[in-house]
C-alpha cells in the first residue's frame, strides 16, 4: 500500500503510478484507499488536473520516499562488489561538456567502482538495444514507458564576457538587451521564449549568429562575441570564475534536466548510485545562486 501511495504522490497520477508499478489503475486506487482507511486520514484529493496530496499526504509521502531511498542504499551496500559496473550515459551536450566533464574526477573518487561511458548527444537511445543505461536530457517532461526524475529546473540566464560588456552600451532593461548581438543555438526560438517568459513583448527582430549547440553558444560568449543564454547549472563554473557575467538578474526557467532510464534498470546499483551522486552534485553546484 505504501509503495503504491508513494508512486501516486511522486508522479501526481494514479495512471502513471499504475504504469510504473506494472499494476492496474484499479489496484493502485484500492491500495491508496485502504491506506487512508488504515491511517484514518485523507491522503489524496482527485481533481480535474489529477491527484493532489493533502498536507498529511505530503508529509507521509516524503517520509515514505526517504525510507525507500534508505532501503535502496542499504541494498546497494550489501551487494557484493566483485566487478566494476559499467554505466552507459547519453547526456545533453551542454551539460556534458561544461558541467559533468569537469566533475569526472570527483565522480570517480565518490564512486570508484563505476566505469562511466558518456556520449554527448540530444538523441534518445534505444533502450531495448542497450544503446545506453541512462539519459540526461534538457527539455519538457518525458513521455513513454520509462522511469524519470527531474534533476533540476534551473534559471535560464543571459550571459556575456566582462570584456564584451566593457565596450557594450549599458543594458538596464529587456528592451536594451533585445537590441544587442544575441548568440543563438539552432534558431531564434529559445531567445523568443525567454523574452516572453521574462515579461517582454515578442521582439520584432533578433540579431546574432546561430550556432549548433548551447555549449558552442556559451563558448562564443566567453570569447566576447555577444550575449548567450545558458542555464545556471552548466554556466556555474564560468560565472564563478568570472569568465561570464549574468545580465539583469532575471528569474526565468524554461525547461528542466531529466534523468531517464528503463524501468527494469532504474534501481540497479550503477544507476542508483549515479542518480544519488547527480542529485548531490547538482545541489552543491546551485548553492549560492538565485533559486527558482
Amino acid at each position: 500500500m505504501s509503495r503504491a501511495f508513494e508512486a501516486v504522490g511522486r508522479l501526481g497520477s494514479m495512471r502513471r503510478a499504475a504504469e510504473e508499478l506494472n499494476l492496474s489503475h484499479t489496484v493502485v486506487s484500492r491500495h491508496v484507499k485502504n491506506l487512508e482507511a488504515w491511517l484514518g486520514t485523507r491522503l489524496v484529493i482527485a481533481g480535474p488536473r489529477g491527484i493532489r496530496l493533502t498536507e498529511e499526504g505530503q508529509q507521509f509521502c516524503a517520509a515514505i520516499g526517504r525510507a525507500l531511498d534508505l532501503i535502496a542504499d542499504a541494498t546497494v551496500e550489501l551487494r557484493p562488489s566483485v566487478d566494476r559496473a559499467m554505466l552507459k550515459l547519453w547526456c545533453a551536450p551542454g551539460l556534458a561538456a561544461r558541467w559533468l566533464a569537469p566533475r569526472l574526477a570527483k565522480l570517480q573518487q565518490d564512486i570508484p567502482s563505476l566505469d562511466l561511458v558518456m556520449q554527448a548527444t540530444e538523441a534518445m537511445p534505444d533502450f531495448r538495444r542497450h544503446e545506453a543505461d541512462v539519459v540526461i536530457r534538457y527539455g519538457e517532461e518525458p513521455e513513454g514507458d520509462m522511469r524519470w526524475l527531474l534533476l533540476a529546473q534551473p534559471r535560464m540566464l543571459p550571459v556575456a564576457s566582462p570584456a564584451w560588456l566593457a565596450t557594450a552600451p549599458a543594458i538596464g532593461s529587456l528592451e536594451d538587451l533585445a537590441k544587442q548581438p544575441l548568440i543563438h543555438e539552432g534558431s531564434h526560438d529559445q531567445w523568443r521564449r525567454w523574452f516572453l517568459a521574462a515579461g517582454s513583448a515578442r521582439p520584432a527582430g533578433l540579431s546574432g549568429p546561430r550556432l549548433g549547440s548551447a555549449s558552442l553558444a556559451v563558448d562564443a560568449a566567453v570569447m566576447g562575441q555577444g550575449i548567450a543564454l545558458a542555464t545556471e547549472l552548466f554556466a556555474a563554473d564560468d560565472l564563478r570564475s568570472g569568465r561570464l557575467v549574468e545580465l539583469l538578474q532575471t528569474r526565468v526557467s524554461l525547461d528542466g534536466y531529466y534523468l531517464i532510464a528503463p524501468r527494469e534498470r532504474w534501481n540497479s546499483p550503477a544507476v542508483s548510485r549515479f542518480r544519488n551522486w547527480l542529485l548531490q552534485a547538482i545541489a552543491e553546484t546551485r548553492q549560492g545562486f538565485v533559486q527558482d
